[in-house]
């Protein structure tokens, strides 16, 4: 139950191209930042070597539709690092800016994935599709706040519809720095019992 738990749990999110210090920004260099900060290579090695209960995780975050003003858009995809070729998890991020330190990242699934794996730097790829080619996760934006060192924030209470292994709803609990990305996801049954996701905290997705 725990290896199930544990595994099914990593339905992750964010870090880093370079640190940034810390000073007062304007809305743009702030979403600016927060979206350079989710963009990028990342594993969670580190954290399974001294931790036996989390997996050696790989998550990609590159931007796409640069062009758009919409918002920031992120192809995100999530693997087990000795099966790169099989990712468990591919998604597409809308990140935009409600309030000078608010901002919201939208979640959409992808109609095609498999036509995506591994795709993260193939510009033509992307630009064969567009948003309407994308199913929105409704419920499932999570809401980042920026305190001037980090972004942290969460889905909103029970929102996020899931039906994954008995689940009735999900949660994200996420905070980003210049150098990690932590995420914390889990499903609920309807009597709030929790049956997948990590038990102990949050998974660690370190900058490669």
């Amino acid at each position: 139950m725990i290896e199930r738990l544990k595994f099914s749990g990593v339905l992750a999110f964010f870090v880093c191209l370079t640190a940034c210090t810390t000073g007062i920004k304007s809305g743009n260099d702030t979403l600016n930042q927060l979206t350079d900060w989710m963009s990028g290579s990342f594993n969670s090695n580190k954290q399974s070597i001294v931790d036996e209960e989390y997996f050696d995780i790989n998550l990609e975050m590159h931007p796409i539709w640069q062009d758009r003003k919409d918002g920031v858009w992120l192809y995100v995809e999530q693997a087990v690092s000795k099966s790169l070729d099989k990712p468990y998890r591919q998604r597409v991020y809308q990140v935009t800016q409600i309030t000078t330190n608010n901002f919201e990242s939208k979640v959409y699934s992808l109609k095609e994935p498999k036509k995506f794996i591994g795709g993260q730097n193939n510009k033509q790829l992307f630009n064969s599709i567009g948003p309407d080619d994308l199913v929105e996760r409704e419920g499932c934006s999570v809401f980042l706040k920026y305190d001037g060192n980090q972004f942290s924030g969460s889905t909103d209470n029970k929102s996020c519809k899931s039906n994954l292994r008995g689940a009735a709803y999900a949660t994200s609990i996420v905070t980003v720095t210049g150098d990690k990305i932590e995420s914390w996801d889990q499903g609920f049954d309807a009597n709030d019992k929790q049956v997948w996701g990590a038990v102990k905290g949050a998974y660690i997705f370190d900058r490669k």
